[in-house]
């Protein structure tokens, strides 16, 4: 047995001992940002175990119900929710939760309820979850004016005001990246101790890439811009080599692609949807040095705040949603590709 080996496994920086030690540079703290973020790192895990074993525990297919957005639900979708809604309420922490799979926010019991908003969407990209592609749990956390007294303008506030937001992506492995508003880092699950690990600290999105993300089957909608920038991709005018199309069709896999690798990942409003397709609530943690912009009229609240977040806080943290299954086109990714 190599001891040595075993010790240093002991010496690890988990994402529980991450928040600790970014309570510690806030003195008020009291300590419930870092227990409700252990909740949500609990139902990351289960969700992770839930994914892995899909075909096996028959959670493959449909569940034979529609969600708000009129999407077919799977059977992984309603599980995923019914996951985190119990665990986010037995925190005791939240007041106000908000899924992308409930038409209505959940308004937590008084005896139960504490300062915390959240923001959701269970499980992204399960249209893939049957063919075995990364999809992902996406969040955000805002705090209420009154917890004694929480109403639904509460939620519809801009994405500076997030106090916490990430994604947990679950693929080849279990990654989520969390940011609490100084840097994005990035935590793989450990599957012999149960433990995220920290493994990409202080992501930092590379200024320019060489990667564009993009649905073009939707190519015959767009506008004239956005087809001459994709055109642009394929055939560059100043003679440098073109762009790779990589698009998986999950956000948290795009996002996190795009995060680690740099590049443009775009989902831009058309003819079919002029105010977009991802809720605005879905996108990313500040501080990872990328760009999000957005295009046209910007609607949304559940897929793109968190996410914007999570990569630089310009324009799409500046919008306030109407109402919590606005829409928003959406354009992120490195400064420079997104100028």
């Amino acid at each position: 047995m190599d001891h040595e080996a075993d010790a240093h496994r002991t010496d690890l920086m988990t994402i529980t001992r991450h928040v600790l030690n970014e309570q510690t540079k806030h003195p008020e703290s009291r300590g419930d940002l870092t227990i409700f973020l252990n909740h949500i790192v609990l139902g990351c895990k289960f969700v992770c175990s839930s994914v892995s074993k899909a075909g096996l525990a028959k959670l493959l297919g449909l569940s034979g119900e529609t969600n708000v957005q009129g999407e077919e639900q799977k059977k992984l979708d309603v599980l995923s929710n019914e996951v985190f809604v119990k665990a986010l309420i037995s925190s005791g922490r939240t007041c106000i939760l908000v899924s992308e799979e409930d038409e209505e926010a959940i308004f937590v019991d008084q005896s139960k309820r504490g300062r915390y908003i959240v923001v959701f969407d269970p499980l992204d990209g399960s249209s893939n979850i049957d063919c075995g592609v990364s999809i992902g749990t996406i969040f955000g956390i805002y705090l209420v004016k009154d917890k004694d007294n929480p109403m639904i303008d509460d939620v519809l506030q801009p994405g500076r005001n997030l106090l916490a937001a990430g994604y947990c992506m679950y693929g080849c492995s279990c990654t989520l990246v969390l940011s609490t508003g100084s840097g994005v880092n990035g935590f793989t699950l450990d599957p012999s101790l149960g433990e995220f690990i920290l493994t990409h600290p202080n992501i930092k999105v590379p200024k320019r890439g060489k990667i564009y993300s993009v649905n073009e089957g939707n190519a015959m909608n767009w506008d004239e811009p956005t087809t001459k920038f994709v055109e642009k991709c394929n055939f560059p005018a100043d003679g440098s080599p073109p762009r790779s199309l990589r698009y998986i069709g999950s956000v948290v896999a795009d996002v996190h692609r795009t995060l680690l690798y740099g590049g443009i990942f775009l989902y831009p409003a058309d003819k079919k949807s002029p105010n977009g397709k991802l809720r605005l609530p879905n996108v990313i943690p500040d501080g990872a040095g990328w760009r999000s912009s957005f295009h046209w009229k910007t609607k949304g609240i559940m897929t793109c705040l968190p996410q914007s977040f999570s990569i630089e806080k310009t324009r799409a943290l500046d919008l306030v949603p109407g109402k919590i299954h606005e829409r928003s086109p959406v354009f992120l990714g490195s400064y420079d590709d997104v100028e």
